[in-house]
């Protein structure tokens, strides 16, 4: 992530790794505070072991895209609302809308927990434990909702549903 600010959204990654358990470590790179560490940091990902790289960033978020021009490992990208933030919009057009030949997947704003899903889904790609725990998740957000059809056959839609 590019600032201990960041925190909030990306320890929700950290919590979906967790829950399929995907090691992973989660450290503070900026790309405009810390360049040199931003591009040791990219250039030995892959042989430090790692298989994805998630990096969250606000404002210009420069640090996704940066770190994809460094690195033949997939970048997803989170973009952060911060406090100099536009919106977000700033964050989000920052890491969409990366050249041809340097991608970065995106996630929405202050999507951690899809950043975390989605690189347990990459290694899960290759990892037969990991993709059967991507599956116990999707299973159990099926359930969620069949459950959430079923109380509202029986309660009726005029009830308020908390979850």
């Amino acid at each position: 992530m590019g600032s201990d600010s960041d925190l909030a959204v990306m320890k929700l990654a950290g919590d979906m790794l967790e829950e399929f358990d995907v090691p992973f470590e989660l450290t503070v790179v900026s790309a405009h505070r810390t360049p040199l560490r931003m591009v040791q940091y990219a250039v030995e990902a892959a042989d430090r072991g790692m298989k994805v790289i998630i990096a969250g960033a606000g404002g210009a978020a420069h640090l996704p895209g940066m770190v994809a021009s460094l690195t033949s490992l997939p970048v997803i990208g989170v973009p952060i609302k911060s406090s100099n933030s536009i919106d977000g919009w700033d964050s989000i057009l920052s890491i969409l809308q990366m050249p041809g030949g340097v991608p970065v997947a995106t996630m929405a704003l202050n999507g951690g927990k899809n950043a975390g899903i989605f690189a347990g889904s990459i290694i899960g790609a290759f990892d037969p434990k990991v993709k059967g725990k991507i599956a116990e998740y999707k299973k159990a957000l099926e359930q969620e909702v069949l459950q959430k059809v079923d109380r509202l056959k029986s309660e009726g839609w005029g009830n308020e549903f908390d979850k």
